[in-house]
């Protein structure tokens, strides 16, 4: 077997070793840089006796019979050491799990055999060997939901009742729609994309509100950005990688945005019933299952003219609905808030793509006239949307 590089001219070979130089060179320059700096430390002269930088963030709480545990993770700039905890301004003994210092990221679980009182406030104060101070406030003491199959069970019935009973209610308008017009199916196809809007802007505020919780170090507001940029992107590409998606595929992107969605909140009502706010979950069961009848309909709106089967309403209801199950099982046991605001953030994106493809759907079918869009019927659909979605969440708001 010929070797292929014996066979390049000599100049071409020549070409290719002197660009790899080239790109090896400013990287060794930067590591034995790094390597100077890490050996010498040049810094040492402006160091006037301040303590280090500490950053300690509280990422989950966890109540039960053997007290209180919380899971916290350093930020600082430096290792950093816990010397002591107060619990309601006493303090109180702790084991730390690992123990010793905590190094920039990482978590551990702080331990506290407090005799915490049902339904009653209790704060969380930890203090540093260097004296500083992080406080955490638990505003209703209840014993944190434990994974069994009783509790989950429960809870994918409220979940099923919040994501997947109002989509298929919405989906069941589908043989009662087949008879619109075009004036109709603009109206219906605006009325996704007004709803669809809402939902967009709506997840991408709790999703900064939540990163704003988490660590400095995970750069809350750009990773949701990020996030959903990609998230649009890998759809967009998925998308119209076999053409422009229409009818049934177009109806899967609907559904998938909004399974999204309601992933997102499950992840409410789920940690609203972790916190004690058990009245709330209940109130905001009711208010997602009113808010969330039209996302069926806006489902259904690219479907109008082709006669899908049975089991494709099944599946749609499913990828739009289910995932508030899941949502709902993940936000009792509350997880950290920046992966739950990653979610959300992939969501938005997700929500995004289906935007673009239902408004592109809505110029194919009217044959590329832009008009259509300044049409009464898409206006009106588009304001419908929006005043709907704007009117029921105000009932769930808090």
């Amino acid at each position: 077997m010929t070797d292929t590089a014996s066979t390049l001219p000599p100049p071409l070979e020549a070409n290719r070793w002197r660009r790899l130089a080239w790109l090896l060179l400013p990287l060794a320059l930067l590591l034995a840089a790094l390597a100077w700096i890490a050996a010498t430390d040049p810094l040492r002269s402006f160091n006037n006796g301040a303590p280090p930088v500490e950053a300690l963030t509280y990422e989950r709480t966890i109540l039960d019979s053997s007290g209180i545990k919380v899971l916290v993770r350093a930020g600082g700039s430096e290792p950093m050491s816990i010397a002591q905890v107060q619990v309601d301004d006493a303090y109180w003994t702790f084991t730390q799990d690992p123990p010793g210092e905590l190094a920039r990221g990482a978590t551990a679980w702080i331990s506290l055999p407090y005799p915490w009182v049902l339904g009653e406030a209790h704060r969380v104060n930890v203090l540093t060997n260097t004296g500083t101070a992080f406080e955490h406030e638990i505003p209703v003491a209840v014993p944190t939901p434990q994974p069994n199959a009783s509790a989950l069970t429960a809870q994918a019935l409220i979940g099923a009742i919040v994501g997947i009973l109002p989509v298929a209610i919405g989906l069941m308008f589908y043989p009662a729609l087949r008879g619109v017009g075009q004036s109709g199916l603009n109206f219906l196809l605006a009325l996704t994309i007004g709803l669809l809007a809402f939902l967009l802007i709506d997840m991408s505020a709790e999703a900064l509100e939540l990163a704003a919780e988490s660590a400095a170090l995970f750069q809350g507001p750009a990773m949701v950005v990020l996030a959903a940029l990609a998230s649009f992107m890998i759809l967009m590409a998925i998308g119209r990688w076999r053409g422009t998606p229409a009818g049934l595929a177009l109806s899967f992107y609907i559904a998938l945005g909004i399974g999204l969605h309601n992933f997102g909140e499950g992840l409410a009502i789920g940690a609203a019933f972790a916190a004690g706010s058990a009245g709330l979950g209940t109130f905001l069961v009711l208010g997602f299952a009113i808010h969330n009848i039209t996302e069926g309909i806006g489902i259904a709106a690219p479907i109008l003219k082709e006669r899908p089967k049975l089991w494709s309403f099944v599946v749609l209801t499913l990828v739009a609905g289910a995932p508030a199950v899941v949502g709902m099982w993940i936000g009792s046991l509350a997880v950290a808030p920046q992966w739950s605001a990653l979610a959300l953030a992939i969501g938005a994106g997700a929500i995004l793509q289906v935007i673009v493809e239902v408004g592109a759907y809505l110029l194919r079918s009217n044959k590329g006239k832009g008009s259509a869009l300044l049409s009464p019927s898409a206006l009106g659909g588009l304001l419908a949307g929006v005043a709907f979605m704007y009117a029921t969440a105000a009932v769930i708001k808090i």
